[in-house]
């Protein structure tokens, strides 16, 4: 048995055959919660493999996957009508430099909605209407563009954020 120790992949854990403790079958409850959630968990209690587990479930490009990943799980065998129904896009704040300057780390920022929305754009170009365009100093702008490209589609976004409670304690601390 190959113990996953620091690996917070869903994908490579069930494609490698890692062990994999299965609360898949929490995922009707979560839909039932409402439209945002915040998982306030300590350091090291498996956020990030929930939201990896999650972005896999909601993600319309892992449709053809789904026995793959989910089909031993309790999920796989019950799944919800949501799943593989989502764009999803992932945010991973702890990629974010939180230091320097108010503008260098505001710029950090900005880099890294933009790379995480032109990935996004890349991934799902079949599927979108048409082109998002990328702001480099304005990454809200940026979003706004994605936005408005998947309201052309019959799908929603799933935005997941990881790590936002490392960038912020990050900033507190650096002063």
């Amino acid at each position: 048995m190959k113990f996953p120790y620091g690996i917070s992949d869903f994908y490579k854990l069930i494609s490698e055959g890692y062990f994999y403790v299965d609360r898949t079958d929490r995922i009707p409850v979560l839909e039932e919660l409402g439209p945002q959630l915040l998982f306030l968990r300590p350091r090291r209690f498996g956020k990030s493999l929930l939201l990896s587990m999650l972005e896999n479930y909601y993600d319309l490009a892992k449709a053809g996957e789904f026995e793959r990943l989910f089909g031993q799980l309790a999920v796989g065998r019950n799944p919800t009508p949501r799943h593989n129904q989502y764009f999803v896009m992932r945010w991973d704040f702890s990629m974010v430099a939180a230091y320097g300057s108010a503008d260098e780390i505001a710029q950090a920022l900005h880099d890294h909605v933009n790379v995480r929305i032109r990935n996004f754009a890349a991934s799902y170009q079949h599927l979108l209407p048409q082109a998002i365009e990328i702001y480099p100093a304005n990454a809200v702008a940026s979003f706004q563009s994605a936005l408005t490209a998947v309201q052309q589609t019959p799908y929603k976004l799933y935005l997941l954020i990881d790590e936002y409670d490392n960038f912020a304690n990050e900033l507190a601390m650096g002063g």
